[in-house]
């Protein structure tokens, strides 16, 4: 297949199959395909983005389901994504608030150097596929190619259980985000990979490494994001009936993109208006994030929206 010449977002990294166990229904498991930045393709390619994705899944029956899955909701997959021995899997384990820890079954060795087309106007990265040899130095080589042409999104949605001591992974992370434009983290991971720091603290820092935009998520407390120009702006969470958060932190970053596309904000050219965005904008890129993750965490697993259910 030839390489995409349309404009388009770019995601890379991991796609899986989630194992579902409720605590309420530990009889019952589901499978659901997921992956961080599988979830962050789907999301956009539901929300009618053009969006394509570059993973590393095999030839067996959890890989077609993936592909489907993708194909179905608007997602192209790479042709360099189908090299795996197996496609990856995570049992996620369901407390009774509805929030999950994972155990994984992995393999991340995409072929490098990963492709990354002129035509990709956006890339996003994060969470396993950035923290796991031997793939995770050749997201980062796509990324910071890729720069040269696209802004770069990027989500460390950290895995206690797979990168180790916080320390070492902290270190790994701020690699990425010193190439990026705009970070997105969650409390919870900011808290696990800085220890004591606070938010505050931790997101100057961060934008210190070149950023435009720290945005940290509090889940059903809300969100605060950060530019470079010295801004902080607050949102407030929705009143959504929690079922559970698979996939929730995924389709908020979905979300940014896909406020960020709506904006014309979008190719290397738009990371100086990106610098000077304006409270206004920000404020309508937490809005359009949130709505998005208000109806993933209200049905079950990684189920992001697609457009028509949204205003």
């Amino acid at each position: 297949m030839a390489r995409p010449s349309t404009p388009h977002v770019l995601a890379i990294g991991e796609a899986l199959i989630d194992i579902v166990i409720a605590h309420d229904q530990p009889e019952c498991p589901y499978e659901i395909p997921g992956g961080s930045p599988a979830n962050v393709a789907v999301t956009l390619g539901r929300l009618g983005r053009p969006v394509a994705l570059s993973t590393w899944i095999g030839l067996d029956e959890l890989g077609r389901l993936i592909e489907f899955h993708l194909t179905d909701s608007g997602v192209r997959l790479t042709d360099d994504s189908r090299g795996a021995s197996h496609t990856s899997t995570a049992l996620a384990r369901l407390d009774e608030t509805g929030a999950a820890s994972y155990t994984f079954d992995l393999e991340w060795a995409p072929t490098a150097p990963i492709d990354v087309p002129d035509s990709a106007q956006i890339l996003v990265a994060g969470s396993i596929s950035a923290s796991i040899e031997p793939g995770a130095d050749a997201v980062l080589d796509a990324l910071a190619r890729g720069r040269g042409h696209a802004l770069v999104c990027f989500d460390p949605n950290a895995r206690p259980s797979i990168m180790g001591d916080p320390t070492d992974a902290l270190a790994s992370v701020e690699r990425f985000i010193a190439l990026s434009d705009v970070v997105k983290v969650s409390d919870e991971d900011l808290a696990w990979l800085t220890g004591d720091c606070g938010i505050d603290e931790v997101a100057r820092r961060w934008l210190d490494l070149g950023p435009s935009i720290v945005i940290v998520t509090h889940g059903k407390h809300g969100c605060v994001a950060f530019t470079s120009d010295g801004l902080r702006v607050v949102k407030s969470a929705g009143d959504v009936d929690v079922v559970d958060t698979v996939g929730a932190g995924d389709s908020f970053m979905g979300g940014v993109i896909d406020a960020l596309w709506s904006m014309g904000l979008r190719g290397a050219t738009a990371r100086e208006e990106l610098k000077n965005i304006g409270e206004d904008r920000l404020r309508a890129i937490l809005d359009r994030a949130s709505a998005i993750s208000d109806v993933t965490v209200s049905r079950k697993g990684a189920n992001p929206p697609w457009a028509h259910e949204l205003p």
